[in-house]
């Protein structure tokens, strides 16, 4: 079985500056083995806790994108953008990497069986599973982060805390990362952990290039977070 960094350290880098034009397909090697990364959506959703992170894995190539939801269709973020969701959690592909964001549905969600049944499902089988912001709350109820440690949003840390409280919350990080779950701070922080895990997975080198690309600085240290001071964390 392939494992899942040196496949994605094979992967050709996405957006080369001779990038096919719109609407032009790319070629694929025909011995490409797909990444697939799955995101969580739900009416309320965070958009940068969402498109942030899916940026910064869509400049690899062969790293396929879906999104999953409770039903199929429309869901609206929190700020009215709505994405539409490709599979239902009843039929979601075999994932390498769950992502679950925040935002205000997730005050609605981490009461909706059905949405923790499913990412306790999909979480389980997972190689890499990664929470944006209050996302954790939602991870947190599955009860997959009890003795692990993991942080959040620190806006509302208190709040997520008592979704686990069997979880070693972390007052004062950017993110963490603990066996295969990452979790990380309030929103823009979700930038920061995806690049930390496509460099775990792929190379320092590729998310740094892809950092770059984006023109995005990215803050490589996890324990830098000024949020938590401004909330009172430290």
């Amino acid at each position: 079985m392939v494992k899942l960094g040196a496949a994605l350290a094979a992967l050709p880098m996405g957006r080369s500056l001779a990038a096919p034009a719109r609407g032009e397909a790319r070629a694929r090697p025909a011995n490409a083995r797909g990444m697939m990364v799955g995101m969580v959506v739900f009416d309320d959703f965070q958009l940068l806790d969402t498109f942030g992170p899916l940026e910064m894995f869509g400049w690899l190539d062969e790293v396929r994108i879906v999104m999953i939801a409770e039903r199929t269709g429309p869901i609206a973020s929190s700020a009215g953008p709505a994405v539409n969701a490709d599979h239902t959690f009843a039929d979601a592909p075999k994932l390498d990497i769950l992502l679950i964001p925040g935002g205000g549905g997730t005050r609605r969600e981490v009461d909706n069986p059905r949405m923790i049944e499913a990412i306790k499902a999909l979480s389980a089988a997972a190689p890499h599973v990664a929470s944006i912001c209050t996302g954790a709350a939602l991870l947190a109820r599955t009860g997959l982060l009890d003795g692990l440690k993991a942080t959040t949003n620190k806006r509302a840390f208190k709040w997520v805390g008592t979704q686990g409280p069997k979880v070693d919350w972390v007052r004062q990080a950017r993110w963490v990362e603990d066996g295969k779950y990452f979790t990380s701070s309030g929103i823009s922080a979700g930038m920061d952990m995806s690049l930390a895990l496509i460099a775990k997975l792929s190379g320092s080198d590729r998310a740094e290039r892809i950092a770059n690309r984006a023109e995005y600085h990215w803050n490589r240290d996890p324990h830098v977070d000024p949020f938590a001071r401004l909330n009172g964390l430290e």
